[in-house]
């Protein structure tokens, strides 16, 4: 059985059996997927800090047919989002997006636009100075939650404010980088954001975890 190489967005990882991972993956071209890391938790283990959330790697795997879970050959990094981790905010919003792919995305059903979304928000966070960062959380976690939505096919009639609509109309055409030019903060359309935080909880059919920690900020 010949190994499948995907480029994919690490979303999450559980731990499993003694030293081993499961790790939930989003690929380009396979969609979701769950994959079993063996001994990834073992310090000398074969994949590093590779497996950190959100990592953008290259992936080996084997897949048998019927299968739940594949298993993980090796994992090659392409891009980290370590050099966020000294910013509390933006910490919690990569475990906001983690989370919220990790429960949107079905499994093994590709979606190309999604995986974008995914690499445009990370993008946007890293390219923001640090004085600016407070500001580029707001606005990716504003854009990423609109896109999440509308591209998982459940984008109601918004019921907000004259102002969140405008804004929304505005995200629905235009890059993230080039809504960097508005004042974000927590509160910039802070009605339509908590109207998307409930849609998706509806969809999923639970509370998101990372919501109260976003809303705490």
């Amino acid at each position: 059985m010949p190994a499948r190489v995907s480029e994919a967005f690490v979303l999450r990882t559980y731990p499993f059996q003694e030293g081993d991972l499961i790790v939930s993956f989003d690929t380009r071209d396979q969609g979701k997927l769950r994959g079993v890391a063996k001994r990834a938790r073992k310090p000398k283990g074969p994949f590093g800090s590779s497996l950190e959330r959100l990592s953008q790697v290259r992936i080996s795997y084997y897949q048998r047919e019927g299968a739940e879970l594949v298993r993980i050959d090796s994992v090659e990094l392409i891009q980290t989002q370590f050099g966020l981790s000294s910013s509390y905010e933006a910490g919690v919003a990569l475990d906001y997006f983690a989370e919220v792919c990790d429960h949107l995305l079905p499994p093994s059903e590709p979606n190309e636009r999604f995986y974008r979304l995914i690499g445009a928000v990370l993008a946007e966070l890293r390219a923001a100075a640090p004085d600016q960062r407070p500001a580029a959380v707001w606005r990716t976690i504003m854009y990423f939650t609109f896109w999440a939505v509308r591209l998982s096919g459940f984008l109601p009639e918004l019921r907000v404010s004259a102002a969140s609509r405008e804004l929304a109309q505005a995200i629905s055409a235009h890059p993230v980088a080039n809504l960097a030019a508005i004042d974000w903060t927590k509160e910039t359309a802070a009605d339509l954001r908590r109207f998307l935080y409930r849609e998706i909880e509806s969809h999923i059919e639970r509370k998101l975890l990372t919501v109260p920690l976003m809303e705490a900020l």
